[in-house]
């Protein structure tokens, strides 16, 4: 994957595998049993080591845990039909991560470090990687800022780590969906576009808002009219009108989503028309009505694709057709799993066997 650093393993002296119910797994809840961890001190990364899964030592004052100064990513790996493991497009993973760094004021983790310590990390743990249909292992990269300094200004350490997760599917049905038009996750020249964590927080009271009504996810629309869409709770939004697959454009708003680019990809392979651009309310809600608007669905890593069947707007709500006469998102979704395990040529080479 890449030129590869010695890095120190440390190796857990008690495997918890044989303890995990991989037929019964909670995403994000069994975590695997090594994880990977560099320092950032005097304008160099250093220490990288792979050790047990395990507490942090921290203290009180970190910036982090006062001023936000943290990012991550989200990426899978998958047991392939020949029992090989391989990561999902990691190279896009490394590249936004170090985008997000960049907005954050943070070092960029070098290649050595996050790739080649990625694959060492998953070669150790590749019993972890479950089998079976929507399962797969996830991986957590993030940094955060660890000096001990209550000031606001860019640290000068970081933390860099690396821990991975079995998992299944994140959604085991059709959404219900509310449009948010009071509360914004992100504005023109915000961080909506870095995997920063304060992005998340901020979404935490609207879902939970949007929960107790009955939905389980939000959808975003822009900070300065709220008249269109951006992005469906930590997912992006894609809808299939009238034969072509429409999604908002990227922008300081909206994150550049891996599953996003993979599907417009796989789409336009395909001959479906793509269109990314400004999507309306007023063009959703008629679409819909009309009939013109036929499928809606999430595009993110942790639920790949994740059809909508209800989308909630001031007091109404509003039905998709039946995802059984759905004909893109289902075909996207196969197509992409079925190259994540193997079983279909990766003519795009998105697939890096550990």
């Amino acid at each position: 994957m890449t030129d590869i650093l010695e890095i120190p393993i440390l190796k857990t002296a008690h495997s918890r595998l044989s303890e995990v119910d991989f037929d019964n797994l909670q995403f994000g809840k069994v975590m695997s049993d090594h994880m990977l961890i560099a320092e950032y001190e005097n304008g160099e990364w250093e220490n990288a080591r792979i050790v047990p899964y395990g507490e942090l030592g921290l203290l009180p004052a970190i910036s982090a845990l006062h001023y936000g100064q943290a990012i991550f990513e989200g990426m899978k790996a998958y047991r392939m039909e020949n029992g090989e493991v391989a990561i999902f497009r990691p190279q896009a993973n490394f590249d936004r991560f170090n985008l997000s760094a960049e907005r954050m004021c943070m070092p960029a983790v070098p290649a050595d470090i996050f790739m080649g310590g990625l694959e060492q990390l998953i070669k150790l743990d590749s019993a972890w990687a479950p089998t079976g249909a929507g399962n797969s292992l996830y991986i957590r990269p993030f940094m955060f800022a660890t000096d001990a300094f209550v000031g606001i200004r860019p640290s000068e350490r970081y933390t860099f780590i690396i821990f991975t997760c079995p998992v299944n599917s994140y959604y085991a049905a059709p959404l219900r969906v509310k449009v948010e038009t009071h509360y914004t996750r992100a504005a023109q020249g915000g961080t909506g576009f870095a995997k920063c964590a304060g992005n998340y927080a901020g979404a935490l009271l609207p879902t939970k808002l949007a929960n107790a009504e009955g939905y389980q996810q939000i959808l975003w629309t822009d900070a300065e009219t709220h008249t269109h869409l951006e992005e469906s709770g930590t997912m992006n939004i894609m809808l299939v009108k009238e034969g072509k697959l429409i999604t908002p454009k990227t922008a300081d708003t909206v994150l550049k989503g891996i599953t996003r680019d993979s599907i417009i990809t796989l789409a336009k392979s395909w001959g479906i028309p793509v269109e990314e651009r400004t999507i309306t309310l007023t063009e959703l809600v008629e679409g819909i009505q009309q009939g013109t608007i036929t499928e809606a669905f999430g595009a993110g890593t942790a639920a790949v694709v994740a059809p909508i069947a209800t989308i909630g707007y001031e007091g109404t709500d509003y039905h998709l057709p039946e995802v059984s006469t759905w004909t893109v998102a289902p075909k996207i979704k196969e197509a992409l799993n079925a190259i994540r395990i193997g079983t279909a040529p990766d003519t795009f080479d998105w697939m890096v066997t550990v």
